[in-house]
């Protein structure tokens, strides 16, 4: 019995300190984010800058949550394909922040996060036939990539020269 809580421990710890990694790899490619962001031209509909971190910060932790959910029913020593998705969508979530503010490369971004669009909806899929608050969970994240992915491409077409 405590060797099964030790292990759904491990599986939580992991699954929150994977997602938290890649936010904060986000974090360092978008320190001057805010003074770059707030100095584009955006669309009427976008939000103020001070509102990404929080809406981030929620959403990374239901993502653990969701992850930790699924790998509870993964068989101890194995990663199944369900986790390596999930690792996927990490990856290229991840590196839109270098794409988009570090790099300044709008249409490189603008793939990347449907890239990122196509992997969260193969996860909630995934996600949901094994545990279906897992799939619920991700729900936001969805929601909140496909306005991101607007906000992306409007955002570059009305700065071609700064996300050229």
């Amino acid at each position: 019995m405590a060797a099964g809580k030790g292990k759904q421990i491990y599986k939580v710890v992991v699954s929150l300190g994977a997602t938290y990694a890649v936010s904060a790899v986000g974090a360092v490619a978008s320190i001057s984010a805010k003074s770059f962001y707030s100095d584009l031209n955006q669309p009427g509909w976008a939000p103020p800058a001070y509102v990404f971190g929080p809406v981030w910060t929620i959403l990374y932790t239901m993502m653990a949550i969701a992850t930790w959910l699924v790998w509870r029913r993964v068989k101890t020593g194995s990663v199944s394909k369900e986790l390596t998705v999930y690792g996927a969508q990490l990856a290229v979530n991840g590196l839109w922040s270098w794409l988009f503010f570090k790099w300044n490369l709008g249409p490189a971004a603008f793939i990347d996060i449907l890239l990122l669009l196509g992997l969260i909806v193969l996860n909630v899929f995934m996600y949901w036939r094994l545990n279906k608050w897992a799939g619920l969970l991700l729900l936001p994240y969805l929601a909140w990539v496909a306005f991101a992915a607007a906000l992306c491409f409007a955002v570059w077409q009305l700065n071609p020269e700064e996300l050229g």
